[in-house]
């Protein structure tokens, strides 16, 4: 096993590590705000993810030989952050990111599940995930207009980075959003009073279970989990000529988000974007050795943990249009993706239409999300579209 080990693989993990938590902390740490954690519990929740990100991206690779690339859900991140507070708070949020957990182990357990999923037409999936990822994708613009001359540099250096290379373009938008907070924005603005520390002060969640929470934020975060990173993820090794046993990843990303999940953390998930560098000729002539830049990533996102005190804290002294801004750069290109799969298909425009606004314009109805409301919507209109079909063409 240590002969497999490469520069290449070495390399690639290290960046693909890089890449990977560059362009999506902001956004898991907007959705723990948003569901209403302290400064303390977004960094628990965040320090937590991030390990569970680590421990799979080296227990996965490791046991199976392939470049199982590991990842939070930022999509489910993303929802998080654009979804209404619970009436429990954030003990409520980790009840659902609970039973998101719970679901994903039994999808690994009852293949049934998985299919349930998939029969799910993929034009109304992509609806949801943009629908979900809107309001975050106009942040940047929204910020523009608020705060110009913070928000400007990390524009320019994510548009600069775009014209390099499109993985660059978060981590030097990142790297300007840093040089920003210490050139132009007054530490005092900190919520903390204490200064902070990059290993957290850890705090469990005592979590509460409602058939609101379960309906509006647990099965909305697994199905953009599953369609969103999973899906994506699995297509991505597969395509790459690797043998992937869905069912045992699933169990094991599931297991892992189950433990994290009572200190804050969003599940983990198979990631197609650091999946794509890693199962590549970038990472090493032999697919057979890939695994190891994995596995590095993974070393390195355990060591990223670490820091998750000093990372919150940083980003409680930004302000909140900053701190969006940021997040809503990184998720632009998964919006564009999502809108072209959602759009697709001619003869099926009204139900993806359907689905993607009903769950941006945010609405609730009965206490229950928009996001289900909006599946539930999107489904109907293609069942009844499907079924008029064939008569159609009986009557020519």
């Amino acid at each position: 096993m240590i002969r497999d080990f490469s520069a290449p693989a070495l390399y690639m993990g290290i960046l693909a590590a890089f890449v990977g938590y560059a362009a999506s902390f902001a956004i898991v740490l907007a959705g723990l705000h948003s569901m209403g954690a302290t400064e303390a519990q977004a960094a628990t929740g965040l320090f937590f993810a991030t390990i569970a990100m680590g421990l799979c991206s080296i227990w996965l690779p490791l046991a199976t030989r392939v470049p199982s690339a590991v990842a939070w859900s930022t999509p489910g991140a993303a929802f998080l952050a654009t979804a209404a507070i619970l009436p429990g708070g954030f003990n409520e949020a980790v009840g659902a990111l609970i039973s998101c957990a719970v679901l994903i182990v039994l999808t690994g357990f009852v293949p049934l599940l998985g299919r349930v999923v998939a029969a799910i037409p993929k034009p109304i999936a992509n609806a949801l995930l943009a629908g979900i990822l809107l309001k975050l994708c106009l942040a940047p613009a929204v910020a523009l207009g608020a705060i110009p001359l913070l928000v400007m540099p990390v524009l320019c250096a994510w548009i600069f980075g775009l014209m390099w290379h499109r993985l660059a373009a978060m981590p030097l938008a990142v790297a300007a959003f840093v040089l920003v907070l210490l050139v132009m924005v007054d530490p005092s603005s900190a919520t903390q009073d204490t200064a902070p520390t990059a290993f957290p002060d850890i705090e469990y969640v005592w979590p509460i279970f409602t058939l609101q929470s379960f309906i509006s934020i647990a099965l909305p975060l697994y199905l953009v989990t599953m369609a969103g990173q999973n899906v994506p993820g699995f297509a991505v090794l597969e395509l790459h000529g690797y043998a992937v046993e869905r069912q045992s990843l699933l169990r094991r990303t599931g297991l892992i988000s189950l433990v994290s999940a009572p200190f804050g953390a969003v599940p983990v998930n198979m990631s197609a974007i650091t999946a794509a560098m890693m199962a590549g000729e970038d990472a090493g002539p032999a697919p057979e050795k890939r695994y190891w830049a994995a596995v590095v990533s993974g070393g390195v996102y355990i060591s990223l943990a670490c820091a998750a005190g000093l990372v919150t804290a940083a980003v409680s002294v930004a302000p909140a249009e900053l701190i969006t801004a940021v997040a809503g750069l990184a998720l632009i290109p998964a919006m564009v993706s999502a809108l072209v799969a959602a759009f697709n298909e001619p003869q099926q425009l009204e139900s993806p239409a359907v689905t993607f606004l009903i769950v941006a314009s945010g609405v609730s109805l009965l206490g229950i999300s928009g996001a289900f409301w909006s599946i539930l919507a999107g489904v109907i209109i293609w069942l009844a579209k499907s079924l008029k079909r064939p008569v159609a063409k009986s009557d020519e």
